[in-house]
């Protein structure tokens, strides 16, 4: 039975359960054992004269972490963690625990170093279940608007955001690398099956040591056929505040032990130019050349300012990724759009993709890329190619956003770092 059930279950209840000892007091004959699962803490009171003395000798010894069955009867009593408290009858040590070295007080890099030991704490499961939840959430929104997932490839040829944070690999003798994003693969997809969509790792070479950056990262991307740029923005608002406030009732019980203030987004969100974000920035005294990306504060500033969330449209072509359309209307700039969610900056960025052939060509050549390596890719549009946009989703950053962390890293499992790639 798992922790969560025995809190639920009735006064006199036998259950039999296992976990690990999360924390045990010694009074005399009486062990009071605090056993943990992912679900919760429960309180075992131990007796010799019901367990053995065998046993309660062993248990006065045990040490936390150890792994632990116990059978016993159910007790409602408030004094306990969770209001319940179980009679043992019979305890098993399955594994004893050397001395744990998680303890309070350790630093950051020891915990990382350490990392597979630390993820016992129950801040960290809350983290991942919170994780593993909106992935969930983010799927069940997608399934029911009708979109299919696919699944990627993970070695590929050519690079879809730009060559320089390629990691390469030998395929065989050949030249490979870990993808960048899946988006590519995803705009041959709608062509079979309309509105797409992937959850995968993404790989990214770049010596960036900030607290939103990570070498390998996880990537919701979404492509739809006969879609533009404006619909993509209308449906990640739509999508963000579904999954936003169904954590915040159904998941809340996780969410309230991370970030006890988190409050639902609530359609729709600002929209603003890029030139109308420089504007905002040089009036608060921040002036950012016309052609240069807006940077980690530059984005948190715009929050503050215009208010959170706000999507930026139209950045300048040469900030951006090869594949983005044009703006008819000005062809300096791009129909793409970045959503910056306060305190973190930019969680979504995505666009309108160029779909003829020359114009994709000249845009790939002016990245000083080969359009030979991206051949297949080129004839997307010479066979019945149709307008299309996408975007993709830090889902790091956004678990970041919801829980409130002050580290991209603590929203991954391991994370991979410039400095880190152990454990």
């Amino acid at each position: 039975m798992r922790v969560s059930e025995i809190l639920k279950a009735q006064d006199g209840t036998a259950i039999r359960t296992a976990g690990w000892l999360y924390s045990k007091n010694v009074l005399g004959k009486l062990i009071f054992l605090r056993l943990r699962d992912s679900t919760g803490i429960v309180q075992f009171a131990v007796r010799a004269e019901k367990v053995g003395e065998s046993t309660f000798e062993e248990l006065k010894r045990v040490q936390t972490e150890s792994s632990i069955s116990a059978e016993g009867v159910v007790r409602k009593d408030s004094r306990a963690p969770g209001g319940v408290e179980v009679q043992a009858t019979a305890v098993n040590i399955i594994c004893p625990s050397e001395t744990f070295p998680i303890k309070p007080g350790v630093g950051k890099k020891f915990l990382l170093d350490n990392r597979h030991l630390a993820i016992r704490s129950r801040r960290v499961t809350s983290i991942l279940k919170i994780r593993a939840a909106t992935c969930e959430l983010f799927r069940r929104w997608l399934r029911r608007h009708g979109y299919h997932e696919i699944h990627n490839p993970i070695l590929i040829t050519a690079a879809c955001e730009g060559g320089a944070t390629l990691f390469k690999v030998d395929y065989f003798g050949r030249k490979a690398f870990l993808t960048q994003s899946g988006q590519l693969y995803n705009e041959a997809a709608i062509t079979s099956l309309e509105k797409v969509f992937c959850l995968q790792p993404s790989f990214r070479a770049e010596i960036s040591r900030t607290v939103r950056h990570l070498t390998e990262f996880w990537q919701l991307e979404i492509e739809e056929a006969f879609a533009t740029q404006e619909d993509m923005m209308r449906l990640e608002e739509e999508m963000i505040s579904y999954v936003t406030k169904e954590m915040a009732s159904s998941k809340w019980n996780e969410l309230r032990k991370v970030n006890s203030s988190f409050k639902p987004l609530e359609p729709p969100f600002k929209r603003i130019t890029y030139d109308e974000a420089l504007n905002a920035l040089s009036e608060a005294g921040i002036n950012v050349q016309w052609g240069n990306d807006l940077g980690a504060d530059e984005e948190k500033k715009l929050c503050e300012i215009v208010g959170s969330p706000v999507f930026v449209t139209r950045f300048p072509a040469k900030t951006r990724a090869f594949y983005h359309k044009p703006d008819p209307d000005n062809p300096k700039v791009v129909l793409s759009h970045d959503l910056l969610i306060w305190p973190y900056g930019e969680i979504v960025g995505g666009g309108q993709r160029i779909d003829d052939c020359e114009t994709l060509r000249r845009r790939i050549v002016e990245f000083g890329l080969d359009p030979e390596d991206y051949k297949w890719y080129i004839d997307l549009r010479r066979y019945g190619s149709v307008p299309h946009s996408g975007f993709g989703l830090g889902i790091e950053r956004f678990i970041a956003y919801i829980c409130n962390l002050p580290h991209i890293r603590e929203a991954t499992l391991f994370p991979r770092t410039p400095a880190r790639i152990y454990p």
